[in-house]
């Protein structure tokens, strides 16, 4: 008798076991295809520029010459990208080096006390036609904006020995909200330097 509910009950968990949930097999590489990838700046191809008034009747160009960032994203259109740049004050340049040294100065920059102009994102949206807004943070001195950059997304490309995706962003601030001052006027009661500050960031971005 023991012998029969012991045939019985093996049968009886043969036939259980025939109804437990089967479990995915985990496949190598299955997690990569969404893991994030690290872009970093060809310094030697990325460049950010600015645009002030001069006069009231000419513009100044200039530029920081020393600029870095990185480009975090897992998707291949870079809508989840998390960007960050770091452009270093005292490089600045106007070619000249009398306006240089004021800019320098604490009636602007101040780079002694304030080394770096920082940005980092908060939102890369694709708008469609290789367009993008991004948002994000900009500190410039003490003080930290949002602002928005229209952004133009120029193509990849696989060149001397990396892959390279390039943007062109731009935007406009109000050099007041920041702090950069200096509001010397001329006899007709214009400001010798503008307030409006146009930004355009070319970056080439290698991986």
């Amino acid at each position: 008798m023991k012998k029969i509910f012991f045939i019985l009950g093996v049968c009886f968990a043969a036939v259980l076991s025939s109804f437990a949930p089967i479990q995915p097999v985990k496949t190598a590489g299955a997690a990569s295809s969404n893991q994030a990838t690290t872009w970093v700046t060809d310094k030697a191809h990325t460049q950010a520029k600015f645009t002030v008034a001069h006069l009231v009747i000419s513009d100044v160009d200039g530029v920081f010459k020393t600029i870095s960032g990185t480009m975090v994203s897992s998707k291949p259109d870079f809508s989840d990208a998390k960007i960050n740049f770091t452009m270093e004050t005292a490089s600045i340049n106007t070619d000249n080096d009398m306006r240089d040294n004021h800019l320098k100065s604490d009636d602007f920059l101040n780079v002694v006390k304030y080394p770096q102009i920082t940005f980092a994102s908060t939102a890369f949206t694709p708008l469609g036609d290789n367009k993008y807004k991004l948002v994000g943070n900009l500190t410039i001195r003490d003080v930290t904006k949002q602002v928005t950059f229209d952004v133009k997304y120029g193509g990849t490309v696989a060149a001397m020995g990396a892959t390279h995706a390039g943007f062109k962003a731009t935007t406009k601030i109000d050099r007041f909200d920041y702090n950069l001052k200096w509001d010397k006027t001329t006899e007709a009661g214009g400001l010798i330097a503008g307030r409006d500050v146009n930004i355009t960031v070319n970056v080439d971005f290698k991986k």
